[in-house]
């Protein structure tokens, strides 16, 4: 048994820690902050690297601590943590990549105000993504799963002050509940049909790769389904991706945190952790295959048309998690966790190299930069570098995973083959666009004036640079180590010299087209602008989805808010006021007539003997 395995549980109280302390001290303590932050990812890191190390041996086994935590009659809920190689790879990714975020922090944040609260939102969406990786059962999962939710709202909306990031904080939290909602429904369904209501993933995978037969098939297709929906809206699949793009408004560093390794991945890492349930239906594969297919040759078409520097990229993380759910769909479980590793590293280099570059320009249009290799050499190289990775050429990190994925689709599927290769022209298209216009040509007024990040901003892009370079070769078409030691069990590497063919061409092919449309100095730049402005219009909005999701559902909804508002405030809100000012009307009468003078109340005698008299008199006329 793993002795390190039975630590794992300390690995999110690092940062739980870090949090606890930073919001007892408050907005003073900025360097204090700063260096709590920072000490709690790395401790949690350094666990985590402890424990992936030593699970690295061919005697690992998977270890699971659990105790009573609700106990209701006869049942009695479990919670605890689960550690295995796949948790033991995520946990290192994500303390590392956060550890690594907190470091460059401290020079991009370095005059925000509240940078002690930065770091403890930061602190604590770490603990609630460890906690999600950790936990062994889906109740546990479901509890950390939303508390992430809350953390990214709070870390996109971090600067509420300016309205876009209030929406863009709002809009994130409202569309992943729709697939949140779809996730707990999952939850609710398989807690009705497992046997003993189980909900841990030891019983679930038994009970689905058993094939026991105690769960229909149409019922195991639609638990799978409703699964799935939290992951299409944590990882940003079509068509809940809208809010992934908006959460750009957020600060730099928590563009890289959430669309490198953790909130987004976590979607991906659901699927993975419950994958016995997708392979029971085939039906729910070919949905997973299909969606993830569309979405990432949609996102990357629409990332072609895009000038924020940060939308881009983050056009960029919906398709590449559109390749690691069809990777998945198509049954590659390796696959799919393998770009999830490699893109970490590249995308999480990505962001930051763009926040290297916004905090020297001060924007985040590419066209009002140009030149900025000269005034920014080792941003623009390690940049270089995520770029080439992202663009799936060789050596590097992205071909590897990328060649991978699309040897199993042309196995599987053609036709999804066919889009993963239009998706990876247009990945090395929109990248080396972006590269040529940021970092070519002559310095424009607002890179005039540029200069490098400091060190803090540096080494992490260093770091990551080195990552996105050496990670992929853990996996390559003559070695199948990390998809054996990933499953437990014998996997052949995947290798088809037209799919590494086939992959390179269209790399180098995006990258030539990119240069000769934007490389130059020419009047090729604006040339496919100018001559399909009704194509980049559609694409500059995304296909208008936005506009689409406004007409049919935020403006009728906001239109029986405004009826259901002036109901409650004019109708209801009327009657309780009538019958309040019936009531005060009557209780100031009352008063009057109790005001202690013996006329009035012989005069009020009279007058009701006089009424009491007229209606016998006027009865007895009656009848």
């Amino acid at each position: 048994m793993d002795i390190y395995s039975q630590t794992a549980w300390l690995i999110p109280l690092f940062p739980l820690a870090a949090f606890l302390v930073l919001m007892a001290l408050g907005r003073g303590y900025r360097r204090a902050g700063v260096f709590i932050g920072s000490v709690g990812s790395l401790a949690a890191f350094i666990l985590s690297l402890i424990i992936v190390i030593d699970r690295l041996g061919a005697n690992s086994v998977d270890y699971n601590y659990a105790f009573d935590w609700i106990v209701i009659g006869d049942y009695t809920l479990r919670i605890g943590f689960e550690v295995t190689n796949l948790t033991a790879l995520m946990l290192t990714v994500v303390t590392l990549v956060s550890f690594l975020v907190n470091v460059y922090s401290a020079g991009y944040m370095k005059k925000d105000e509240r940078i002690t609260v930065y770091y403890g939102y930061v602190a604590l969406f770490t603990f609630s993504m460890l906690g999600l990786v950790l936990s062994d059962n889906l109740l546990s999962l479901y509890i950390f799963w939303e508390l992430v939710g809350v953390c990214s709202f709070l870390l996109i909306g971090f600067w509420f002050t300016l309205p876009k990031a209030r929406a863009a904080a709002k809009k994130a939290f409202i569309v992943t509940r729709i697939g949140d909602a779809g996730l707990l429904l999952g939850i609710l369904l398989l807690f009705w049909y497992m046997p003993d209501h189980a909900l841990d993933f030891t019983r679930i995978q038994s009970v689905f790769a058993g094939h026991s037969g105690s769960i229909a098939n149409g019922v195991t297709t639609l638990i799978a389904l409703l699964i799935f929906a939290g992951a299409v809206g944590k990882s940003g699949q079509f068509p809940l991706h809208v809010w992934l793009p908006d959460a750009m408004e957020g600060p730099t560093p928590i563009s890289a945190l959430i669309h490198a390794a953790t909130m987004v991945a976590a979607g991906v890492f659901l699927v993975a952790r419950t994958y016995d349930i997708f392979l029971a239906s085939a039906a729910a594969m070919e949905t997973i295959a299909y969606i993830g297919g569309f979405t990432a040759i949609f996102a990357a078409t629409i990332a072609l048309a895009q000038n924020d520097i940060k939308r881009i990229l983050a056009y960029s993380t919906v398709s590449q998690l559109g390749y690691m759910m069809m990777a998945l769909g198509l049954g590659s479980l390796t696959g799919g966790i393998f770009h999830l590793f490699t893109h970490a590293f590249f995308k999480a280099l990505l962001f930051l190299g763009a926040g290297s570059i916004i905090h020297a320009v001060h924007t985040q249009n590419i066209k009002e930069m140009g030149g900025l290799g000269s005034k920014m050499r080792l941003t623009a190289w390690t940049f270089g570098i995520g770029a080439l990775a992202l663009s799936g050429i060789p050596p590097l990190s992205g071909f590897w995973s990328k060649d991978l994925i699309l040897t199993i689709a042309l196995e599987q599927n053609p036709l999804l083959f066919a889009a993963s290769l239009a998706a990876a022209f247009c990945t090395a298209l929109y990248m080396s666009r972006l590269f040529f216009l940021v970092f070519t040509g002559k310095p424009t007024a607002a890179a005039s004036k540029a200069k490098e990040s400091p060190i803090s901003m540096t080494v992490p892009l260093i770091v990551l640079a080195i990552l996105a370079i050496v990670s992929g070769f853990v996996e390559t078409p003559w070695n199948g180590w990390f998809g054996s030691w990933l499953s437990g069990e014998e996997e052949a590497a995947h290798g088809s010299s037209f799919a590494i063919i086939a992959s390179i061409l269209v790399g180098f092919l995006g990258i030539y087209t990119g240069w000769i449309w934007y490389g130059k100095e020419s009047s090729r730049r604006s040339a496919v602008a100018d001559k399909s402005p009704g194509l980049v219009k559609l694409l500059e909005r995304g296909y208008f989805v936005d506009d689409l999701y406004a007409a049919v559902f935020v403006k009728p909804l906001k239109a029986m808010g405004d009826v259901l508002t002036f109901f409650d405030v004019h109708v209801i809100g009327g009657i309780v006021r009538i019958v309040g000012a019936a009531a005060i009307s009557t209780g100031r009468t009352a008063a009057r007539l109790q005001n202690g003078q013996v006329q009035t109340y012989s005069v009020t005698a009279v007058i009701g003997l006089v009424i009491i008299v007229a209606a016998i008199a006027l009865r007895r006329f009656l009848s």
